[in-house]
């Protein structure tokens, strides 16, 4: 029987009994699948059977405080109704994905109600039943910047509640990790804003307490405010995201699915980010906008920066880790430059040259980009490890940094890519002594939401 909903303010929906069943529904519903969305063989189908009314009772009871999502949730009670008279093989919940649009009401504080089989990234590999009340973050100077930075796609959210494969390191909700029988346009994509700022302000906090790192008044403002960091950190991803498929060979490796040495995956990320903060430092100087985005512009500078080379490098494992590999980069870009210093065990920064030298690497990295489109793909791959190469210090036992020797040069691309270490530029000493401090923290934020931060 369909669970009545009482009226009752979407701002207290994760507190109502139908979605506490729903998650608990979810919860126990995941125990019973395989890797890939379907019933393990020894499941108990009666069980699974029961538990798929209770989500779609929850569900139902839950959708009139989602009228925006009405067409979502009807299309999903279907799904979720096929999946169990089918036996609950191999999920496909594509028509309730393309449904949900969640792009067309990029409103403040506007709540929605997700469910999917899906997998979660950076959180579980496995393509099992996820529920999540999400926010969007979407405040008016947002509104204002994205009619010049153009990106429609791009709908930034917080956590309200989850299930179990978000109670991760997973800040992203994509279509693309959904369960279906086919792949259709993609219209959205969307960035856990708090979570992003609350890993930021838990890690940067102690590291810069470690390194003695005297803050600036930006960065002061960045760890004592959850919802203003949250602001920098959507400014910061709707640059970045619209980044991609933009400049010269604009291929975006992740859209594309190609496979490449991981480095090229960590240019391609940071070219976005460094482009990011060059415009940010734009917007920080410009006249013709409000204050409020001048103001964000440059926290967004110094989260890209502190982010970027206090928990990138130190976040994951070292297994072809190109966000840590980007860190890296900056960091000892940075340093090679004379604008980052670590001496007597303190962290010194001179701010009025950290512009200059990041638009340096962000130039290097744009003339890299310009001169490939001239280029074969594995001569480009070649030129992106000397670029890395000329900045940190490749592993010992690196057959790219001694030379491929020409069974491979002359092969497939897929030998190179082979050859490729999984460290291939291990951690400098300055990394693998800070890790040691640091690691507890990083771990710590697994899970963290805005409400979790302090």
């Amino acid at each position: 029987m369909t669970m009545t909903m009482p009226a009752v303010p979407v701002e207290l929906v994760e507190t109502h009994p139908a979605w506490l069943d729903l998650k608990d529904a979810v919860s126990a519903f995941r125990a019973l699948q395989i890797k890939d969305g379907s019933l393990a063989e020894d499941a108990d189908r009666g069980e699974a059977a029961e538990l798929v009314t209770r989500i779609r009772d929850a569900v139902r009871g839950l959708a009139p405080a989602f009228p925006h999502d009405a067409a979502y949730l009807e299309a999903l009670d279907v799904d979720l109704a096929r999946w169990a008279d089918s036996g609950f093989g191999i999920p496909d919940f594509l028509d309730s994905l393309v449904a949900f649009q969640p792009q067309e009401h990029r409103v403040d504080g506007l709540r929605h109600l997700v469910v999917f089989p899906m997998t979660t990234q950076n959180g579980s590999p496995d393509r099992l039943l996820e529920a999540v009340l999400v926010e969007v973050v979407w405040p008016d100077f947002i509104a204002e910047l994205q009619e010049t930075y153009t990106n429609a796609l791009f709908v930034p959210i917080r956590f309200v509640d989850f299930t179990g494969g978000y109670d991760t390191n997973s800040a992203v909700l994509f279509p693309e990790t959904v369960a279906m029988r086919e792949i259709p346009r993609f219209t959205w994509g969307a960035i856990f804003a708090d979570r992003e700022a609350a890993r930021f302000r838990r890690v940067v906090k102690a590291a810069s307490d470690i390194t003695k790192l005297d803050a600036t008044d930006e960065l002061a403002r960045l760890l004592g405010d959850q919802r203003l960091t949250e602001e920098a950190f959507v400014m910061w991803d709707l640059i970045h995201d619209r980044t991609h498929m933009r400049g010269d060979l604009p291929f975006d490796p992740f859209m594309i699915k190609q496979r490449m040495p991981f480095f090229l995956y960590s240019l391609e990320e940071l070219r976005c980010d460094l482009t990011a903060y060059r415009e940010a430092t734009k917007l920080a100087a410009d006249e013709g906008v409000s204050p409020t985005i001048r103001d964000r512009a440059r926290l967004v500078r110094v989260a890209i920066l502190f982010d970027r080379i206090f928990r990138f490098p130190l976040t994951g494992t070292r297994t072809r880790n190109y966000d840590g590999l980007g860190g890296q980069l900056l960091f000892a870009w940075l340093h090679q430059h004379d604008v980052l210093h670590w001496t007597d065990t303190q962290l010194a920064i001179d701010w009025d040259e950290v512009p200059a030298a990041v638009g340096a690497l962000g130039d290097a990295i744009d003339e890299l980009y310009w001169k490939s489109i001239d280029r074969p793909k594995t001569a480009h791959w070649l030129a992106a490890y000397e670029l890395v190469r000329a900045t940190l210090e490749p592993n010992p036992a690196s057959r790219w940094a001694r030379g491929l020797p020409d069974e491979i040069l002359v092969g497939a691309p897929k030998g190179y890519t082979d050859a490729v270490l999984d460290d291939e530029f291990p951690l400098s000493m300055f990394y693998e002594a800070l890790g040691r401090k640091l690691g507890d923290v990083i771990a710590s934020t697994s899970g963290i939401t805005a409400q979790r931060v302090e």
